[in-house]
């Protein structure tokens, strides 16, 4: 028994979980995972849910967990994948928190949200970009699902001026420039948000990134009708869309 288990131990990640349909998988029965909780290997974290004792389980080790043992594909998005490639100008104060795309169904585990994790957890909907754009990184050893920089950079702009300043979104559109256009323009017909389209072209414009010219404005709908981002803004003509003063005069 201690070397099946100890084999085990080896291969999880010590901030990572162990669930139930992939312990059996691989050779586990239930009595036995039972044996280990009395033995004190293993501590149960919730129904069909454990860790090895003295782990602390991490929410990107929990993420990567899910994606290699059921293939969940939960994502890493927004300001939180840009920073994983680098691109931040924010300065974290106390835990960080983590923007985690999630398709409609299955959300997130319920658990999740009961337990002391090593960052904030927000949950968004990955509805509105559909699956273009997720990239795969390596995690300690296993795959960790987040978004590319031109995907998350849209993301962004999908969750302001609600949790991200579009002055904040906007810095970090200026770092962005060596986008891929074939990519973005995928992305940009695919998006279902106007004003995600709208606001990401007035972005990419307005930071003469060189790889804008490439993009093929005629194939991507931009809807009817203005959108107003900020109450008492500047409108913008050209893309039909009141955006906030700041915005509109920074140079």
């Amino acid at each position: 028994m201690s070397t099946k288990i100890n084999l085990l131990r080896q291969q999880t990640p010590s901030d990572g979980i162990l669930l139930t349909s992939w312990l059996e998988k691989t050779g586990f029965s239930r009595s036995e995972v039972h044996d280990y909780m009395v033995s004190e290997w293993l501590q149960r974290i919730s129904t069909g849910v454990y860790k090895f004792a003295g782990d602390t389980p991490s929410l990107y080790g929990i993420l990567a967990s899910y994606e290699k043992q059921v293939g969940l594909k939960y994502h890493i998005g927004a300001a939180s994948a840009l920073e994983l490639k680098g691109f931040s100008h924010y300065i974290t104060m106390g835990k960080p928190t983590a923007i985690v795309f999630s398709p409609v169904r299955p959300r997130l585990p319920k658990w999740l949200y009961t337990i002391e994790l090593d960052m904030n957890l927000v949950e968004v909907s990955s509805k509105v970009l559909g699956t273009v754009g997720i990239e795969q990184m390596d995690y300690r050893s296993q795959s960790l699902s987040f978004s590319s920089p031109e995907r998350a950079i849209m993301e962004c702009i999908l969750l302001s001026p609600s949790r991200y300043d579009l002055m904040d979104v906007y810095y970090l559109m200026e770092m962005l420039t060596s986008l891929r256009p074939a990519l973005i323009q995928q992305l940009l017909e695919n998006c279902t948000s106007v004003k995600v389209k709208r606001l990401f072209l007035y972005m990419a414009e307005k930071a003469h990134h060189r790889w804008f010219a490439k993009l093929d404005l005629k194939h991507i709908s931009l809807g009817a009708g203005p959108r107003s981002i900020a109450k008492g803004g500047v409108k913008v003509s050209t893309y039909d869309i009141v955006i906030p003063k700041e915005l509109a005069q920074y140079e």
